[in-house]
């Protein structure tokens, strides 16, 4: 199957436009060719009315091109100022000079509006910040057409207002931003016009302000297989706890302190959601659940067990299982096929093993059954995983984690990339997880998301929980505030 199918697409010099579809429509095979990452088999691109023909993303950059990718760029061992000039950077006498970078560095994140350290090493900043140091690095280099591949995935509503205003900045300075999102309501507010693609053809371009969200929907995926948002029942706890933790304490990658005393609890048939602004110390919580990251005081039973010296190992031989933010980091291993990401964890078990031996047979039979439920896009267990989509790399963690019919789910950033359809289907299996007696803990940075899952909510600000809410309670304007500021909890 051909990822782009006769594809013609017109963007407008400062220009806002959409690109939407379902994983696997094509739309980051298309922003890629135009990107130079990838060579078109046949066609043209036109730049000012002239044929380019890009052999690499230096052609592209030369000519005025950034792209943001959904997974980054970046070299974890360097700062943000080097991250951000690499290639170009400036010198003194001959040499590197890193002072001279960082003020450049900090003038753009200024005059863009972006809080970065600039000699903060990347590998010690959460996801969504660690997005930002992509979008100032194409910024810094004179991006007039910006590519931005599913920006606010990891962004709170006022990180992603604040993107919207850079790009409306842009665009008032001529630049051209094109947005591939899987966010219909954020695409509907920022974009101009809106362009569809399904299964590598472009099917409809639309103006914004003359259709809808159903409308997309349909045009996605053909029928409307989307969450509509109706809110969700509230589910008591009444099962037994599967989680109780008290006085969580645990420092984070630069040493300082990212847990300062969390308590929570979960019950088994139950989803609690975690909101709160990245670099709260969500990522700390999910790591420690885990055992990917020691505590360092507290106390508290996992699964019948104490929490102090958890190892991912045990964890996983307790029932645990998780869907790490980061996939490519945490979840798959990109030289490997999918079939031998979906047995990850498992290897040693059946329907992967028999005994001491790998079962070839078996894993692929349950590898397929799997792809096919979770519509797997291309539904091949021989394909390397690194070959699919981000959304789709998704879905079969999902479907991996969740086949182990685990006791307790920790899933953080469960719907990151996905489209509309399979946002559905995975928090439909979230669901099916509660109701089979599973306990649920949802950690998102989408407060949407938080909200339509979650049967009780825990606020975190600078590691401390500052609200716990039930469904009935939920107010997402006071969910919001402490999500913003160090306030004493009103709810037990």
């Amino acid at each position: 199957m051909a990822a782009l199918d006769d594809v013609s697409l017109d963007i407008g010099a400062g220009e806002l436009l959409a690109l939407v579809g379902e994983n696997g429509a094509g739309k980051s095979s298309l922003m890629n060719v135009l990107y130079g990452l990838y060579h078109p088999d046949a066609g043209d691109i036109v730049i000012d009315g002239q044929p380019v023909h890009f052999k690499s993303p230096r052609d592209a950059i030369a000519r005025g091109i950034g792209m943001v990718h959904q997974h980054f760029m970046l070299v974890p061992t360097l700062t943000v100022a080097e991250n951000v000039v690499l290639g170009r950077e400036p010198t003194r006498l001959g040499r590197f000079d890193l002072d001279r970078a960082c003020t450049e560095v900090a003038a753009t994140c200024q005059r863009f509006g972006f809080q970065l350290d600039p000699r903060a090493p990347v590998d010690t900043l959460s996801v969504g910040s660690q997005q930002k140091v992509e979008i100032v690095k194409a910024l810094h280099r004179g991006a007039q057409v910006l590519i931005l591949d599913e920006p606010t995935a990891v962004l709170t509503p006022q990180e992603s207002e604040d993107l919207f205003r850079v790009a409306r900045g842009l665009k008032e300075q001529g630049r051209t931003v094109v947005f591939i999102s899987h966010k219909l309501r954020e695409v509907l507010s920022v974009a101009e016009r809106i362009a569809v693609m399904r299964r590598g053809k472009l099917v409809a371009e639309v103006k914004a302000a003359e259709t809808d969200a159903n409308t997309l929907a349909n045009l996605m995926v053909g029928e409307m297989r989307a969450s509509t948002g109706v809110a969700e029942p509230y589910h008591p706890p009444t099962g037994d706890v599967v989680l109780a933790a008290k006085n969580l304490q645990a420092r984070g990658a630069d040493g300082r302190p990212a847990l300062r005393g969390v308590a929570l609890a979960v019950h088994a048939g139950e989803i609690v959601g975690i909101a709160g602004v990245d670099g709260n110390g969500q990522r700390e919580l999910a790591e420690v659940l885990t055992g990917l990251r020691p505590l360092d005081d507290g106390h508290g039973m996992l699964l019948g067990a104490p929490l102090k010296r958890l190892s991912p190992a045990e964890a996983r031989r307790r029932g645990v299982s998780h869907v790490p933010e980061d996939r490519l980091w945490r979840a798959v291993v990109k030289g490997m096929s999918v079939e031998e990401n979906m047995a990850l964890g498992r290897q040693g078990q059946e329907p992967f093993a028999r005994g001491p031996w790998l079962d070839f047979a078996n894993r692929r039979k349950r590898t397929q059954a799997l792809l096919t439920a979770y519509d797997v896009r291309p539904p091949d267990p021989t394909a390397p995983i690194q070959g699919l989509s981000g959304g789709n790399q998704q879905k079969v963690v999902v479907a991996r984690e969740l086949d182990a019919q685990p006791k307790l789910v920790v899933v953080v950033q469960p719907t990151r990339g996905l489209d509309i359809s399979a946002v559905a289907q995975v928090r439909a299996r979230l669901r099916e997880e509660r109701a089979r007696g599973a306990g649920v803990l949802l950690i998102s940075l989408d407060l949407e998301e938080v909200l339509e899952m979650s049967d009780r909510i825990y606020v975190l600000f600078e590691g401390r929980v500052t609200g716990t809410f039930t469904r009935p309670e939920f107010d997402e304007q006071e969910i919001g505030r402490r999500m913003m500021c160090a306030v004493e909890p009103s709810h037990e």
